[in-house]
């Protein structure tokens, strides 16, 4: 008799204990063991507890995944709680689960599902490895309670009609996000809004080297949007890649407080970048503003850009023959003539040799093809042979010694992008520049040049600047669109 009331209060104890999540109908007799009759899978459980709402809403993002947690088969689904994914968010510094990468996202929902068993708690052992769908395994410990890498089970045992969920009381996390977790990486690895440079680190091979604890580093890191508006839409080969990348690194720890002064090379893993800071913000080559700064992380911190950097391979003359020899847009064509004509006289100054020097820190300011086909109409030829408008140019000149003179007179002595010329006009509409030729011109704060018109009195306009920030090896170059004359 004792032994049956036994058996009637263990059912009557199941009973109760189901009841209580209101999905199960059981029954008992005295000759069988407990039945239990499961009417929920284990997405519909998933969806009638409160406290699992965010993984439901990340179930959400792949109907994939919902699909097969809600049909036949023999899952085990360690479940975080809501509290679980908050505290993740807050470590991987982001603000929404929709922040997060779906492909990232994804494999840690993998890592919460084994498939083909139904393993309850007391079927958990000590030690136990268990693969996941992910294909990286968890490790169970029973010596306090049942844990799953580190993660305490909560409720346990919640049966489905395709399974059986564990909740869990944190997130688990693979080993290659876990390796990822607090280095320079982690910002963009975790963030939606950089998943280009995050698949180029990985290309390039970079990814052991950036999340290296025994290292610092100070990464600029580059939007989605910031590959875009350099021109890279499809991610070049690793080799092309490994430069590119290493040009945004610094091999030490710099805050943006201890950024060096404007005008000054940063020294990165390939070559130096050039800073401009002013009251409009933080600029990189001219072109690249900072957007966010002192993103700290154990090895190293994060600043964001705006403009993905490319470093120069090529100085500034180099820049203008292959402009000039363009399959599609060419440009400087009557530049590079011109220089080429003095170059090769031997009693003008040779200003490809003067340009070309490594050494160089220049600003250039480079007249386009239409420019000279200006100056050729003002001093009274028009035809469209190149060749002989610079004979007509020349000869107007009285000669190639001035032709040399006008060039240098677009040459600067020191490295100015556009971010840095409300420096150079320190609260000023316009400032004296004094070029290699001598003399100077006026650079206005409406990015127009003044010039002397003296050297053959054509009466020609104020140019404008109409592109900026070329950069080279030894030097940066500026678009005009007249020639200006000393």
């Amino acid at each position: 008799m004792k032994q049956r009331m036994n058996y009637y209060t263990r059912c009557l104890t199941l009973l109760m204990s189901l009841s209580v999540i209101g999905l199960f109908t059981v029954g008992c007799d005295d000759d069988d063991d407990p039945v239990i009759q499961v009417n929920n899978n284990i997405v519909t459980i998933a969806g009638e507890t409160d406290d699992l709402s965010i993984l439901v809403t990340a179930l959400s993002k792949y109907p994939d995944l919902v699909s097969t947690l809600s049909g036949e088969g023999s899952f085990t689904v360690f479940a975080p709680t809501n509290a679980a994914f908050t505290a993740l968010l807050g470590v991987i510094g982001q603000d929404d689960l929709d922040d997060i990468p779906e492909s990232v996202l994804r494999r840690v929902l993998e890592y919460h599902v084994v498939s083909g068993t139904v393993a309850l708690s007391t079927q958990l052992s000590d030690g136990q490895s268990i693969e996941t769908v992910l294909g990286d395994n968890v490790t169970i410990s029973t010596s306090s309670g049942v844990s799953v890498n580190g993660a305490n089970v909560t409720t346990a045992d919640v049966s489905a009609s395709n399974g059986v969920v564990h909740i869990v009381d944190a997130v688990l996390v693979p080993a290659l996000e876990l390796s990822i977790v607090n280095t320079v990486v982690e910002p963009a690895y975790f963030n939606k809004d950089f998943t280009t440079l995050t698949a180029a680190v990985v290309e390039a091979g970079l990814l052991n080297t950036l999340i290296d604890q025994g290292e610092e580093f100070t990464v600029f890191a580059p939007t989605n949007d910031a590959f875009e508006a350099a021109g890279i839409t499809t991610l070049p080969s690793a080799n092309e890649l490994i430069p590119i990348l290493q040009y945004h690194v610094l091999d030490s720890e710099v805050k943006a407080a201890d950024l060096p002064a404007t005008g000054s090379a940063v020294p990165t893993l390939n070559g130096s970048f050039y800073l401009s800071i002013n009251d409009n913000g933080v600029f990189i080559n001219g072109s690249t503003e900072v957007i966010d700064t002192d993103i700290d992380q154990d090895n190293g911190v994060v600043h964001v850009i705006d403009r993905t950097l490319l470093p120069s391979s090529d100085n500034v003359v180099d820049i203008a023959v292959a402009a000039s020899n363009a399959m599609e847009g060419a440009e400087f064509g009557q530049l590079v003539a011109a220089l080429t004509a003095v170059e090769n006289d031997a009693d003008a100054d040779n200003v490809i040799t003067a340009l070309s020097d490594p050494s160089g820190n220049f600003t250039v300011f480079a007249p386009t093809d239409a420019a000279f086909t200006a100056l050729y109409a003002l001093v009274g030829d028009q035809d469209a042979d190149m060749d002989e408008d610079i004979d007509d140019l020349i000869l107007a000149a009285g000669g190639l010694e001035t032709i040399a003179t006008v060039l240098q007179y677009h040459v600067y002595d020191g490295r100015v992008f556009s971010t840095d010329i409300p420096n150079v006009l320190d609260g000023n509409s316009s400032v004296m520049l004094m070029p290699l030729a001598g003399g100077s011109f006026a650079l206005n704060d409406d990015l127009s040049i003044t010039d002397t018109d003296g050297v053959l009195t054509l009466g020609s306009e104020d140019a404008d600047i109409i592109d900026t920030d070329i950069l080279g090896t030894n030097g940066v170059i500026h678009v005009i669109n007249q020639v200006i004359l000393p």
